[in-house]
């Protein structure tokens, strides 16, 4: 018998990025164009990507939604209609959208599915009814809303409904800040987030139980990172449709472990209709091997309490490092190899581990390294192409990975 699981929604920075994430597992990708997004710094899509990443993507029936969730001038409107007409002829599923002017224009001059953005801080029933008047299929609720009140607002709205999952978390309200446009004249509501919230601040007053005068400097607007693989549960029995992973601007590694744990949780439901697995422990254990925060579960069950602040001067704890992916895979008689790109670099001898599409990682020792002149080398550079022996099971595009040395 098979169960109902919600969609795993996974990050895709990049072209390449898109093809990790689905590969993994992901049954859909949010990405970026050159503009009108909220996150300038990432590498985005060129409209040539952007249509090699629809067709890769409907090839292995998963899904792609396009971010369009900046706050609009009227300038920006001069080129949103070309914008859309060329997602319209790619057969991009759905555009993830924060302004009402903008929705409203989308759906009168295309046939692209509109979803509410997180930026709109959609938080009650009454509101996500308001949205759906005005087209809207789904809503991407607020980081503010539990698990309860979005499968509330779901059946009463009668609307898509999509939450985060994992992922950096923001200490305003559904990311609406503007402490970096005070700090650094960076306006974080249009692609140029500071993460201000992550600085150090000092903090002075006057303690309200003894009235003696305080200072002391605090990281008090950071928040630690959302992980919800123990709240599956909670969001199958609501009905959640979505479930999406924050992190555009994360690595490869990132996009794929992630991708690949939750997409691995999410099938083991599917077909055994529970979680009661000696995986559950693998699948948390995996979740710390890429970079994080500590980690919480925010307001999913109720709401976050001071003890979601990550009250440490900022830096990701990184267990381990991507060092490269496959590019080709070669095993036939006379040669059996992997051709690698190179991402960091790693040395002769040196223990890696290779990330499968599905199962647990496969450590190996580097016996050899060849460049493509066929020449033994004992160290890599990163950006360049190597062969090293072939390892059973490999696939293009999965993943090495080293342990970093802490």
């Amino acid at each position: 018998m098979s169960h109902w699981v919600p969609e795993l929604l996974a990050p895709a920075g990049s072209l390449e990025k898109l093809k990790v994430a689905i590969l993994y597992g992901a049954n859909a990708v949010y990405l970026g164009g050159q503009k009108f997004g909220l996150r300038s710094a990432a590498e985005n899509f060129t409209l040539e990507e952007l249509e090699e990443g629809v067709q890769f993507a409907h090839e292995r029936n998963a899904q792609v939604y396009v971010v369009l969730n900046s706050f609009f001038h009227d300038k920006d409107f001069d080129t949103l209609g070309e914008f859309i007409a060329k997602l319209e002829e790619f057969k991009v599923d759905a555009v993830i959208v924060s302004d009402p002017g903008v929705i409203k224009y989308i759906t009168e001059n295309s046939n692209v599915e509109v979803h509410l953005s997180t930026q709109a801080s959609c938080l009650n029933v009454q509101s996500a009814k308001l949205w759906k008047k005005l087209g809207v299929t789904r809503v991407v609720l607020g980081r503010e809303v539990s698990v309860a009140e979005a499968a509330k607002i779901k059946k009463e709205a009668g609307l898509e409904v999509e939450m985060f999952i994992h992922g950096s978390m923001c200490m305003a309200y559904s990311g609406n800040c503007v402490i970096s446009n005070f700090t650094q004249g960076r306006d974080s509501n249009r692609g140029g987030c500071a993460h201000s919230c992550r600085f150090e601040y000092k903090l002075e007053g006057v303690d309200p139980n003894s009235g003696t005068e305080f200072s002391k400097n605090s990281f008090f607007m950071s928040s630690k990172d959302l992980e919800g693989i123990r709240v599956l549960p909670e969001f199958i029995n609501g009905e959640i449709d979505s479930l999406k992973v924050e992190g555009r601007m994360k690595s490869h590694l990132y996009a794929g472990t992630i991708s690949k744990v939750y997409s691995e949780a999410l099938s083991y439901y599917k077909e055994h209709g529970d979680f009661l697995s000696d995986e559950l422990k693998t699948w948390e254990n995996e979740l710390t091997k890429v970079s994080h925060r500590a980690y919480t579960n925010a307001s999913l069950v109720e709401p976050a309490k001071a003890d979601s602040i990550y009250d440490e001067r900022e830096h990701e704890e990184i267990e381990y490092a991507a060092v490269g992916a496959i590019l080709e895979v070669v095993n036939t008689d006379k040669n059996k190899y992997l051709l690698v790109e190179v991402r960091s670099a790693f040395n002769l001898q040196e223990d890696l581990e290779l990330i499968p599409f599905r199962g647990r990682a496969v450590e190996f020792k580097m016996d050899s390294i060849k460049n493509v002149m066929d020449e033994d080398i004992e160290r890599t550079r990163p950006g360049s192409l190597v062969k090293i022996p072939y390892v059973e099971g490999a696939k293009q595009w999965n993943l090495l990975r080293r342990r970093v040395e802490q």
